[in-house]
């Protein structure tokens, strides 16, 4: 039966990288290349245990990493399955291709177990698509047996990192060793409902937050959540625990509340690699809603999105009955165990990040003020660009200027200690929970950092403002306050302790601010935003610098 449905449209004549960028494909990749440095290949006749991560040749390992998630599997799976005949030939000859040039555990694609993992859960889905879940060809059942053997040995670490490595190479062999069968099968398959149980239990807190902080992250390890299930589904295994499914639900619930419907978007905090694990839809790669939908089905048997459109695409590939009872609408939510506020107000939508720290963050973003205006982000974090690049870059991405915040004498919020940690932790001194009085939603919360200097920020929405009040002591000799505003022709109006802001293109738009001592500075600035992973675009910042302790009132108004 032929769906009625898109078809996936990506690793047809292009290739997508992290879900973005687009290179020509003449023929089978070149599996060990980085398309972002012509000619340039990593090695492919060693040991995986014996090649770095972080090799300024080659460049950003990621880049030669992604052509072997099989992304492709996925697409051309989609294409059989909707009647093209050829592409059943295409992807076999890709996979022995692939099989060919990447001898088993030889070469940088095996690297990563987690790398490894997300192969096996493609491969998965794919049979899922083409209705063969049940019945996975021998071929198949040898190929995922030498990616569990790479990935088990490597489960300490993984756990070790506190991340998605975990959940992802936990749902690996859990999917894996079902699709193997046998005594070996088995065991891989117990092993990996041990762990994926232990770790989504350990990682993802009762409000749903997920350790890594961040909000595309949660979305790969809620999509290998939803994956598992689809999988334990249709070869009809027995239950996850009663835990297991609440974190589940929470985890859904906290992306739900997180993203603005009309767009699917969300804000850009925390790490992003670009990372798309179920890229089963032709919608965006900034647009959550597919994995919304598909979760609160599986989890909540609810529709988080109730208009019907593409993000219900992945439901109808993984024939998954689609719910048809709606959600609630999101609403004003605080997340305290990962420290993260949000309120909303018809069309508006204002996040408050702060220090919340079981696990290690990933930016110094304590603070930080996310604001959206009908799905449209005007108050903006600048995201992650690359994980292996200049220090200047790493260093900016990860840093407090990329954040909506303040800055304490010219340093970090946190000392960098190597390029993925910080050290001293900020921990949160106070919080004002969520109310609501007046027509407003009002939240606040502060820290005291090692060297003494203070900030409280307290932030109030009605559907027309958000007032921003931010009370400093106890530094040195400046604090700056910085606002990432989108690109634009921006004006300020001086004067003697405020100013405010406007610009032609952002009609309606002002933000203007007060301080309660005369400001030393107050400009625009160049700064960047990185959208999506290896790419990066310049926004306007506004700067305020003052010199003692005082109170600083943010005033932004908007019409709808």
């Amino acid at each position: 039966m032929i769906p009625n449905f898109e078809v996936s449209k990506s690793w047809m004549d292009r290739g997508l990288w992290f879900s973005f960028q687009e290179f020509e494909i003449n023929g089978i990749p070149d599996w060990h290349a980085n398309p972002f440095k012509k000619g340039v290949r990593a090695v492919d006749d060693t040991a995986w245990h014996k090649i770095s991560d972080f090799n300024d040749k080659v460049g950003d390992i990621k880049t030669v990493w992604e052509a072997s998630r099989f992304d492709w599997v996925l697409a051309m799976a989609q294409r059989i399955a909707s009647g093209d005949e050829n592409e059943l030939d295409r992807l076999n000859n890709w996979l022995q291709d692939w099989i060919i040039k990447n001898p088993p555990y030889m070469g940088v694609n095996w690297k990563c177990g987690q790398e490894a993992s997300i192969r096996v859960m493609h491969l998965a889905m794919a049979t899922v698509i083409l209705e063969q879940s049940d019945t996975p060809s021998e071929f198949l059942k040898r190929f995922i047996f030498i990616h569990l053997q790479r990935i088990k040995p490597t489960t300490s670490y993984a756990i070790a990192q506190c991340n998605n490595h975990a959940t992802s190479e936990a749902a690996a062999l859990y999917i894996g060793g079902i699709m193997m069968g046998g005594k070996k099968g088995v065991k891989f398959s117990h092993l990996g409902k041990k762990m994926l149980e232990s770790q989504v239990k350990r990682l993802v807190s009762t409000d749903g937050s997920f350790s890594q902080y961040s909000i595309n992250y949660h979305r790969v390890m809620l999509d290998t959540l939803s994956m598992v299930e689809v999988w334990r589904q249709k070869v009809r295994a027995q239950k996850f625990s009663e835990t297991f499914y609440k974190r589940a639900q929470a985890a859904s619930f906290w992306l739900f509340n997180m993203i603005n419907i009309k767009n699917g978007e969300g804000p850009n905090i925390g790490a992003n690699d670009g990372a798309r694990l179920l890229p089963l839809t032709n919608t965006k790669y900034r647009d959550f809603r597919p994995t919304v939908q598909l979760a609160y089905n599986l989890f909540f048997n609810q529709r988080a999105i109730e208009e019907i459109g593409p993000w219900d695409d992945s439901l109808k590939w993984l024939k998954i009955s689609a719910s048809t009872i709606p959600t609630v609408k999101a609403s004003s939510f605080n997340a305290d165990k990962g420290g993260f506020s949000v309120l909303r107000k018809r069309e508006a939508m204002v996040l408050l990040k702060y220090p919340m720290f079981k696990f290690r963050p990933s930016h110094a973003d304590a603070l930080h003020v996310d604001l959206w205006i009908n799905g449209f982000n005007f108050l903006r974090d600048g995201g992650t660009y690359s994980y292996n690049t200049d220090i200047k870059w790493l260093n900016y991405f990860s840093g407090i200027e990329s954040h909506n915040t303040i800055q304490f004498d010219g340093v970090e919020q946190m000392p960098k200690i190597s390029r993925f940690l910080f050290g001293d932790w900020l921990k949160t001194s106070k919080i004002k929970s969520i109310k609501e009085a007046d027509g407003r939603f009002s939240f606040g919360a502060g820290y005291v950092n090692n060297a003494k200097a203070s900030h409280f920020r307290s932030i109030s929405l009605s559907e027309h403002n958000l007032l921003v009040v931010d009370e400093i002591d106890g530094f040195k000799s400046k604090a700056e306050l910085r606002w990432r505003l989108p690109p634009g022709d921006w004006h300020i109006k001086k004067l003697s302790h405020s100013i405010v802001l406007s610009s032609q293109y952002y009609k309606g738009f002002s933000l203007s601010v007060e301080g309660s001592e005369p400001f030393v500075r107050k400009e625009i600035v160049d700064g960047w935003q990185s959208l999506h992973y290896l790419e990066k675009t310049k926004v306007s910042v506004m700067e305020i610098e003052v010199s003692n302790a005082c109170s600083i009132t943010t005033n932004v108004e908007w019409l709808n």
